[in-house]
C-alpha cells in the first residue's frame, strides 16, 4: 500500500503541534506529512522577527509569553515539561508592570523567541516544510485532495488539515466551497477576531534602555496597549547584540486604522510612543506588523477542537478558533484533530 500523504496548512502553533502529534500517534512510515505556510518562516501569530542589521537581534511581534492555566495543568503537563527540558520555555521571572495574574497560572518566556515553539514541533514532526506557499483552492479529485497554491502549482493529498484563521478558510475556492455545509458555514462565519498592530524596534549593540520593567501594560493611551523590552523579558543582557522593543497597539486603534497605509500607521504609533517613553533612543530598524486576525474573540460555537468538513478523504479544520486563543487552546485543538484523523484512517 502506498504511503498516505497529509498536508497541514499553516506553520503556527496549532499546525506544528498537529504535525508532531501525527508522528507520535501513527506507526512509523504510515504517513508522509507536509506543511505549507504563506509566510517566510514558522510561528504564525507567535512570530519572531529579526533585525535586518543583525539577525541575532529579535523581537516577538505576536504572542509575548506563554501562560499555563490551572485548568490545563495536568492535561498538558507533558507538553510544558518537554519544552522546559529542551530549553524552549523558561519561567517568566522578569518584572511585567500591570500584568493581571490569575490564581494558579504559570507564565513562561521563550529565550529564542516565541516562534521557537513552532520550530521545535516542526523538527520533532520530521515533516517536509515549505514556506511562501499560499493555498488558494482545494478540489476533490478521485478520492484525493488537489491543493492549489497562488503561484499556480498543485499537489494531491490524502488528508488535508487547515489550521489557518477561519476567515482565510472561508476565502478558499474550489470544491471546498460546496463541501462546507450550511450549518458548518454558519458556525464558521460566527467566528470573530480582534485586530492590532505591532512594532518591532531594533537597536545597535551598546544601546541602553533604562527602565525598571521588562514589559508593561499601558491603560491610559489611545494607541498603545503593551510595551516589551524583549531582551529583558527573556533575561538576556545585551552585550554584542543590541536590544529590541516591541509595541502592541490597542484593539480599538487596530480596528480604526486596519486599512490605512502601513507607513502612516507606523508614524502614528511612533508619535504615541514618544509621549509614553520620551527618552527612548532612536532605533536603527523598525518593522510594522499588521495582525488582521490577532486573537479569537468569538470562537466556533460548541465545536470541540476541530471541525471535520469531509470524512474520506479527510478534510479537517482546527486551531485556536475552535478552542481559545492561547497555547493551551492550540494544544487542545491539535489533540482533537489527530484523534479525528486516527478515527478516519
Amino acid at each position: 500500500m502506498a504511503q498516505a500523504r497529509a498536508l497541514v496548512v499553516g506553520a503556527g502553533l496549532s499546525g506544528s503541534l498537529c504535525a508532531a502529534l501525527l508522528r507520535r500517534a501513527l506507526p512509523p512510515g504510515a504517513l508522509r506529512v507536509e506543511l505549507w505556510d504563506k509566510a517566510r518562516g514558522a510561528g504564525g501569530r507567535a512570530a519572531t522577527s529579526r533585525s535586518p542589521a543583525d539577525p541575532r537581534c529579535t523581537a516577538d511581534l505576536g504572542a509575548q509569553y506563554i501562560t499555563l492555566s490551572p485548568s490545563y495543568a495536568q492535561r498538558h503537563r507533558s507538553f510544558y515539561d518537554d519544552l522546559l527540558a529542551h530549553g524552549v520555555l523558561k519561567p517568566l521571572t522578569a518584572p511585567i508592570k500591570g500584568m493581571v495574574m490569575k490564581e494558579g497560572a504559570l507564565n513562561f518566556m521563550t529565550p529564542q523567541g516565541t516562534s521557537s515553539i513552532a520550530k521545535h514541533y516542526l523538527r520533532e514532526s520530521g515533516a517536509d516544510v515549505f514556506y511562501e506557499r499560499h493555498v488558494t483552492q482545494i478540489y476533490l479529485r478521485d478520492g484525493k485532495w488537489e491543493v492549489c497554491e497562488k503561484a499556480g502549482s498543485s499537489e494531491l493529498f490524502d488528508i488535508v488539515i487547515l489550521t489557518i484563521p477561519v476567515p482565510q478558510i472561508l476565502q478558499l475556492q474550489g470544491d471546498i466551497v460546496s463541501i462546507i455545509n450550511g450549518s458548518q458555514r454558519q458556525q464558521l462565519e460566527s467566528v470573530s477576531y480582534s485586530s492590532r498592530y505591532a512594532l518591532g524596534l531594533f537597536y545597535e549593540a551598546g544601546t541602553q534602555i533604562d527602565v525598571p520593567w521588562a514589559a508593561q501594560y499601558i491603560t491610559n493611551n489611545p494607541c498603545i496597549r503593551f510595551i516589551s523590552i524583549d531582551n529583558k523579558k527573556r533575561n538576556i543582557e545585551p552585550s554584542e547584540v543590541g536590544p529590541s522593543v516591541v509595541v502592541h497597539t490597542s484593539v480599538p486603534f487596530g480596528i480604526e486604522y486596519l486599512e490605512w497605509d502601513r507607513e502612516k500607521v507606523q508614524q502614528l504609533i511612533l508619535e504615541q510612543l514618544e509621549i509614553v517613553m520620551p527618552d527612548l533612543p532612536k532605533p536603527i530598524n523598525i518593522k510594522c506588523q499588521k495582525w488582521r486576525y490577532s486573537q479569537v474573540t468569538t470562537p466556533v460555537p460548541s465545536c470541540p477542537g476541530q471541525m471535520t468538513l469531509h470524512i474520506s478523504p479527510s478534510l479537517i479544520c482546527g486551531g485556536d478558533a475552535f478552542t481559545h486563543s492561547n497555547f493551551d487552546g492550540c494544544i487542545e485543538s491539535a489533540m482533537c484533530i489527530v484523534e479525528a484523523i486516527k478515527c478516519n484512517l
